[in-house]
């Protein structure tokens, strides 16, 4: 599966972009919101070794891309994916990390974009959810320019690093998106099927 925004080309990820991914994972700015308090090499192969596995099940219901900018397609700067809580499911998560080196560009939100329209114009789907840490402004941010609307914090819902982190629920259904008049992505489906 290839997906080609303006400025992005979301494709399938490949056993040797762990280094890339393994760069902007390490930074302490991508890791205060996560459980982790450092990363691996070996954690990161198994990482990216879990969505070259997701991109090879049949059928698929998991489609986690590597995000990398257009005419610089060797280097991974984040990943973007819906994921089907079951086959056949109407209802899917989306979920999206850039590497802090690319922040503050709107590359979050134009590959989350492009994800979306191919969750419901593609895929059909009903409806697509979201979470983030109530903390992390700038994911919230996205999931608002994408159109998704705030349907809870939920309190305490993450325990990591010596606390308990509040997070947002975002959701977005068909008929909103249909409606919000978005403009969907260049995209070159090579066997993407659920």
């Amino acid at each position: 599966m290839h997906i080609t925004t303006d400025r992005l080309i979301l494709r399938e990820f490949e056993p040797g972009d762990w280094p890339d991914v393994l760069a902007y994972q390490s930074d302490p700015r991508y890791l205060r919101y996560y459980y982790w308090e450092g990363r691996s090499e070996e954690d990161v192969r198994e990482f990216v070794g879990m969505f070259v596995r997701w991109s090879r099940e049949e059928p698929r219901s998991r489609f986690q891309l590597a995000i990398t900018e257009r005419g610089n397609e060797g280097m991974v700067i984040g990943n973007c994916g819906i994921r089907l809580g079951d086959r056949g499911s109407s209802v899917a998560e989306i979920g999206y990390e850039i590497a802090p080196a690319f922040w503050d560009r709107g590359y979050a939100t134009e590959a989350a974009r492009a994800m979306i329209g191919f969750a419901f114009d593609t895929l059909r789907l009903h409806r697509v959810w979201a979470t983030c840490i109530a903390e992390n402004i700038g994911s919230a941010r996205v999931m608002e320019k994408l159109g998704m609307k705030l349907e809870g914090r939920l309190r305490e819902h993450e325990w990591f690093k010596d606390r308990g982190w509040d997070a947002f629920i975002y959701g977005m259904l068909a008929d909103e998106w249909g409606s919000s008049g978005r403009r969907e992505p260049r995209q070159r489906d090579h066997g993407a099927s659920i």
